[in-house]
């Protein structure tokens, strides 16, 4: 740590002394008289939005025009529809966006922004009670390193009608996609035979539409079992993503219902380690250890039970993920042990159970599956020896926290958005300055792993 600061220190001393106009950019320093000059090689990618002075709200999309400057040099400008996304989220005063690609005639377009496969549907991630600004980031490119597709990222900078914005994170939106999820494309004339049998999106989520918590069978269709730990009035709810709610037929209705009802039957019954009548037979085993390990890696409160993904491909098992939406996690929460290192992610219901959204009874008897276990623990060995290894998880953090710094971003961000040393929900731990976050994460991830080294081993 001493000497990523030692680095930064060298680093402003040499900002400083640059003299040339390096495209107006620039950063302000803490007084009047402070003005750091940044080369445009340094600098986030520079989102500038234009909406003629029109207000983003949440849905409909309205018109813009988006331009993208890297090093100092266009590399698109085009137009977009856009709109506010999230759902606590949208509290905050920093929004997040989801916005599509437009062609002249104001019809969807696939493009390549910032390096990423072509698609139309991307998001602005706004980091605001993150305020290391980096835990999506971290635990995206962790899951795309151990084979587990995650959304692609990229730190940029936003302004909206000339106005600067803050430290956004570039996102692929979640969606079918060769170059996303890469699914069978289910057809609404694909109703029997195996053309039946995917590709299928659901998610385990609050609810779309004006109430997070209404699920009907139009949405959604329930578990037949509740959550361990439920109060009676919880159910788990698995959403229609791909087909969504307004393609998905009938026949396909019934398909995936059954098979996860399928799934959950045998999970649940006598025979359930059974290699020939147990769960096994319908899930995908390791992309339930790998999710298993991200969101325990991470302790992240909304594992498991919010932005939950599964996916059913053609003639395939269930399978868990991708993952999403983990800026509460490693640390940053500050209810039903979110920040703490020590306890299991998975027994959330057993600390919280009356929460609105509980946890599938599925990982606690998983767990009693002494193959499964088995795979678990080899597994987390590893990854411990690579992915997982603190010297690359921390080295991860250095690495974000040194393109932040280089680009000017972190004084620039926190003097649009003035949270440090301050609350804001629903933070576990609150520090004086951009390096104390850091740190923090960085010896919260040192703790995790320790503790999961032993705890894992002890299953």
């Amino acid at each position: 740590m001493k000497k990523n600061l030692l680095l930064k220190l060298c680093y402003t001393i040499l900002v400083l002394v640059i003299v040339t106009n390096c495209n107006n950019e620039r950063i302000t320093g803490d007084s009047d008289d402070d003005t750091i000059t940044i080369l445009p090689e340094n600098r986030l990618p520079q989102i500038h939005i234009n909406t003629n002075g029109s207000t983003i709200v949440d849905e409909p999309k309205i018109d813009g025009v988006m331009t993208i400057v890297e090093a100092g040099n266009e590399t698109f400008s085009g137009n977009i529809g856009i709109e506010i996304r999230g759902s606590s989220s949208q509290l905050f005063p920093k929004k997040a966006y989801g916005f599509e690609t437009r062609d002249a005639a104001n019809e969807d377009i696939d493009v390549s922004l910032l390096g990423m496969p072509e698609e139309e549907d991307w998001i602005l991630y706004a980091p605001y009670s993150d305020k290391s600004l980096m835990r999506n980031m971290l635990i995206y490119d962790l899951s795309r390193d151990m084979g587990r597709y995650a959304s692609r990222t990229k730190f940029v900078d936003v302004s909206i009608n000339d106005s600067y914005n803050g430290v956004y994170v570039f996102m692929e939106k979640l969606k079918r996609d060769d170059n996303r999820i890469d699914i069978n494309k289910l057809k609404e004339d694909e109703n029997s035979g195996e053309d039946l049998t995917g590709g299928y999106i659901l998610k385990l989520d609050k609810a779309d539409g004006f109430s997070e918590t209404f699920y009907d069978l139009n949405n959604s269709f329930p578990s037949d079992y509740l959550p361990n730990n439920n109060g009676s009035f919880q159910r788990i709810n698995f959403l229609y993503d791909t087909p969504d709610m307004d393609d998905i037929t009938p026949e396909q209705k019934a398909y995936i219902s059954t098979y996860v009802s399928d799934f959950e039957d045998a999970l649940a019954s006598d025979d359930f380690a059974d290699a020939n009548l147990g769960y096994a037979n319908y899930i995908d085993v390791d992309s339930f250890i790998d999710f298993f390990l991200l969101n325990e890696l991470s302790n992240n409160v909304d594992g498991y039970r919010l932005s939950t993904w599964l996916t059913k491909d053609k003639n395939e098992k269930l399978k868990m993920g991708p993952i999403w939406d983990f800026n509460l996690a490693f640390g940053n929460a500050n209810y039903c042990s979110g920040g703490n290192s020590n306890v299991w992610a998975y027994k959330f219901n057993e600390r919280c159970p009356q929460d609105f959204w509980l946890i599938p009874f599925w990982w606690d008897r998983l767990l009693e599956d002494p193959n499964f276990v088995s795979q678990l623990k080899q597994r987390w060995n590893e990854l411990r020896a690579g992915t997982f290894s603190e010297s690359n998880i921390l080295g991860k953090i250095d690495a974000y926290d040194l393109e932040l710094t280089n680009a000017g971003a972190i004084n620039e961000n926190f003097d649009k958005w003035s949270v440090l040393g301050t609350y804001i929900w629903p933070n576990n731990f609150i520090g004086n300055s951009h390096d104390e976050e850091v740190d923090y994460l960085k010896n919260w991830v040192s703790d995790r792993l320790s503790w999961l080294d032993t705890s894992i081993s002890g299953l």
